[in-house]
């Protein structure tokens, strides 16, 4: 038996070029958003999905605590918070390898983007609050506000949006030329249950995100940070 759950899957927008067959669509992600009052876009980083909590650190499979060498650094930082974490389950991208995407002005290696308390994800006000209570930043947030009356409008704006660079310049790790972000994640600003996520949390990713193989993590590299280049 598990001891931690795993993070559930961000199901993308219909638009989302990114998607492939083996991807979850929200086909009814404009009926969702009408309930939502305020949405947060925050970019969607090339890391590895990662959970703190009390029992240990976690990726991927949440049946044991993640052996991978990339999260070492991670678990010293646990072990110094892991006593105040009670039912508090701390997810957020892990960037200390490089994927697919190099960022060149990256100024930490762990990047908070929800937190689960129980059978609720947390507001997203509370998200940044338990972060800064722990020493951890946020994802970036790029945007915050109503939903727009035409879904169009919607499309529209995060396909622009997207199209952008990195808030921490991100450039090929394959080429090393300039490219876009990985995409895109929107999440209603308010708290929801545990069952209802796939109704309160949608993504955008661009075309062919993924440029690594099943090699890649025999070769791996770590990723320099802002002040160290």
């Amino acid at each position: 038996m598990s001891i931690s759950r795993k993070y559930g899957r961000t199901f993308h927008f219909p638009f989302s070029p990114g998607a492939t067959n083996d991807d979850r669509i929200n086909f009814d992600y404009w009926s969702n958003l009408q309930e939502i009052k305020t949405i947060v876009y925050t970019e969607k980083l090339d890391g590895e999905n990662t959970c703190l909590n009390q029992y240990g650190v976690f990726a991927r499979s949440h049946a044991a605590p993640t052996r991978h060498p990339w999260a070492n650094y991670l678990k010293e930082r646990w072990h110094l918070i892991r006593r105040d974490l009670g039912e508090l389950e701390i997810f957020g991208e892990n960037l200390y390898a490089i994927h697919s995407i190099e960022y060149r002005e990256l100024e930490q290696h762990f990047y908070v983007f929800g937190i689960r308390e129980g059978d609720q994800w947390l507001s997203w006000e509370a998200v940044q609050y338990y972060a800064a209570l722990i020493d951890f930043p946020t994802v970036p947030e790029l945007k915050m506000g109503t939903v727009p009356d035409d879904s169009s409008v919607l499309e529209q704006d995060l396909t622009s949006c997207a199209k952008q660079s990195s808030t921490f310049y991100s450039v090929s790790a394959q080429d090393h030329q300039a490219c876009s972000m990985e995409g895109i994640v929107c999440r209603n600003s308010l708290g929801y249950s545990v069952k209802d996520f796939p109704k309160h949390v949608f993504k955008y990713v661009r075309a062919n995100h993924v440029q690594t193989d099943q090699h890649w993590t025999r070769n791996w590299k770590r990723a320099a940070l802002k002040w160290e280049r």
